[in-house]
């Protein structure tokens, strides 16, 4: 009896290492390596939720990206490095909150290129947010670019300033020689969402009809699918010292809510909250949890309003030229985002439609019929390698 080759070995080629394989965008990326035929390592907290990878030939190692002997240890025999690993949040927190924030992305990035740059690992492609790019301060909505700086003088978020720092450990690693590269992402839409993301849970609460009315306003948003290919891009065409914003494209709240409604087949809410009217509320409310109960989960906060207030949209310009870059739009990936949480069981309203493909939907990526197979196939413990 033939033993089997462990995780990975069968794929040619030292690993590719991937952190935040278990969050958002690591799992799509995890996915989109192993497709390809790359052989991967995934770094995890040991303590942490991995069904993300339940299933899939990958190769595990454990640190926290806050301690640099352990980093080292996982990086050891990887080249090329996806950086994906973050602390998300849109909320100001108390003080040990903004401090966990500055160490796992901040430190945490710093630690992560220092290790690679010692064990000579290659490039590094680092996740960044679009939340740390600047805009127009006169016209917010004017697209924004890679040249607009981040404009320190408004309040801003605590994630937002972290990952500007983050950015700022990248230019610091390529002065030293590293090749470095940032893919800049927006709000992410997309199956492989297990945490869940705040939109994921967002679409599980509308199909489960709790979402009664909705705050205006609007975002650049990307399709998982297409900032994947951009982290993809960045590893093979990217300039070193250099960020590529990815975004699918801009969509009012009211119009994501349309798509909400044509994938689940729950009646939108049409009540309409001003963000202004619901920003003083959100500041009275933040405040108090964030107090008196930091870990209770806050959907509307202050940050998250001031953002889908300024509607702001990229300009992927350079992404497109540079790398070849091609979004394919989020329809899609609604539908392929609802498919995955039905098909997990996080959708109870008897009422919600099973999972189909997008009706007349042109984009060049798999049809949203197949991502819901691949969310199936997911959800059943299969696996996707």
């Amino acid at each position: 009896m033939t033993s089997r080759p462990a995780a990975g070995e069968d794929r040619p080629g030292p690993p590719v290492l991937v952190t935040g394989g278990s969050g958002h965008v690591g799992a799509n990326l995890v996915r989109r390596l192993l497709a390809d035929g790359v052989r991967v390592r995934v770094l995890l907290l040991g303590d942490s939720p991995n069904e993300a990878l339940e299933g899939l030939d990958v190769e595990r190692a454990y640190a926290d990206i806050r301690d640099l002997a352990a980093t080292r240890r996982a990086v050891e025999g990887c080249q090329g490095i996806y950086h994906c690993a973050a602390r998300v949040s849109t909320i100001d927190g108390d003080r040990a909150h903004r401090r966990e924030l500055f160490e796992c992305n901040v430190i945490g990035t710093r630690n992560v290129l220092q290790a690679a740059r010692e064990a000579d690992a290659g490039r590094v492609v680092v996740t960044g947010s679009f939340s740390a790019v600047g805009y127009d301060l006169d016209d917010p909505s004017t697209p924004s670019d890679e040249t607009m700086q981040f404009y320190p003088m408004a309040r801003t978020m605590p994630y937002e300033r972290s990952k500007v720092l983050v950015e700022h450990e990248c230019l610091r690693a390529v002065a030293k020689g590293q090749e470095v590269v940032v893919a800049t992402s927006c709000a992410v839409v997309g199956g492989a969402d297990f945490v869940p993301s705040r939109l994921g849970r967002t679409l599980c609460d509308f199909a489960n009809g709790k979402l009664h009315a909705y705050v205006d306003g609007g975002f650049e948003f990307v399709a998982a699918q297409d900032l994947v290919q951009g982290h993809v891009l960045c590893m093979h065409k990217g300039r070193p010292g250099e960020k590529y914003i990815f975004g699918s494209e801009y969509k009012t709240i009211s119009d994501i809510l349309d798509l909400f409604e044509e994938a689940t087949g729950v009646p939108r809410p049409h009540r309409a909250i001003p963000s202004s009217a619901m920003y003083v509320f959100a500041e009275v409310a933040s405040f108090y949890l964030s107090r008196f109960h930091p870990r209770f989960p806050q959907r509307f906060t202050p940050g998250a309003i001031r953002l889908l207030k300024l509607r702001r949209r990229a300009n992927t310009a350079k992404a497109r030229q540079e790398l070849g870059y091609r979004p394919t739009g989020i329809r899609a990936a609604v539908h392929e985002a609802y498919a995955f949480h039905y098909l997990r069981g996080a959708i109870g309203n008897p009422d919600a439609k099973r999972p189909s493909a997008a009706p007349g939907d042109t984009d060049p990526g798999p049809a949203a019929g197949e991502a819901a197979a691949e969310a199936a196939r997911v959800a059943s413990g299969e696996g996707a390698a």
